[in-house]
């Protein structure tokens, strides 16, 4: 069994080699952690959209709608694209529209591959666990900042694949997922401190949303495991 990383979505049609791996989609700061937070507080499902017209369109039809572009809530959203927002009172028994600019494209990238979860640090031990029970190939795909490579989803890639090496034997040996294992072992003692170059940081300390980073980056805050569902193109945890 192997774990890889794809940096960038624009890469995903090269990694796809075998039809029975499992996707990780990742998108740190903020869409999977905002999703895995919304199913964690009871939400019934999460719709990703690609576009900012899908979403309001369904806003138009009364649906509760989230997300964000360029790191802006839409003016008709009930949310932006902050975990905290997605609160128990708000989300229970709802299914959720949500659109962003990285996350929601990358699901639309990897959509048709046999199994696609949503990963963030926030459920990256249930993440684990069952890559682990299925004895699959894994590929991280990191939603990245419009195609483009960033720090904090390659990390979750470098995490995610200690873990799997460490308790599973993975094969980590190709070239992405052997820089992601090495920045994750530099960045571990510190990830916030770390993370303090990247420039998704600096867009989120703009917007006044740095407290959001430092709950992004911790682990293990939900144990869902969100899993898309391409024929409903739904999210929903299993």
């Amino acid at each position: 069994m192997k774990i890889d990383v794809c940096f960038s979505p624009i890469l995903y049609p090269y990694y796809v080699e075998n039809n029975d791996t499992i996707v990780v989609v990742v998108d740190v700061f903020r869409a999977t952690t905002t999703m895995c937070m919304a199913l964690n507080n009871g939400a019934a499902s999460i719709m990703p959209v690609a576009t900012v017209e899908e979403a309001k369109a369904y806003k138009d039809k009364g649906y509760l709608v989230g997300g964000e572009r360029n790191v802006v809530k839409f003016e008709f959203g009930d949310f932006g694209n902050t975990p905290s927002e997605y609160t128990r009172e708000k989300v229970e028994g709802k299914d959720v529209v949500i659109s962003t600019t990285n996350g929601t494209h990358a699901i639309d990238m990897a959509e048709d591959c046999s199994c696609l979860i949503i990963g963030s640090f926030s459920n990256i031990s249930t993440i684990a666990d069952f890559c682990l029970s299925q004895k699959k190939d894994v590929l991280v795909l990191c939603a990245g900042w419009k195609d483009k490579f960033n720090l904090e989803d390659s990390l979750f890639g470098g995490a995610l694949a200690e873990i799997l090496v460490d308790k599973g034997g993975y094969n980590a040996g190709f070239d992405a997922a052997g820089v992601a294992l090495s920045m994750w072992k530099e960045a571990k003692p510190d990830i916030l401190a770390y993370i303090k170059r990247g420039e998704h940081m600096k867009r989120l300390e703009a917007h006044g949303l740095l407290d959001v980073a430092d709950f992004c980056l911790q682990s293990d805050t939900t144990h869902v495991l969100p899993i898309y569902n391409k024929n409903t193109k739904k999210i929903t945890i299993q």
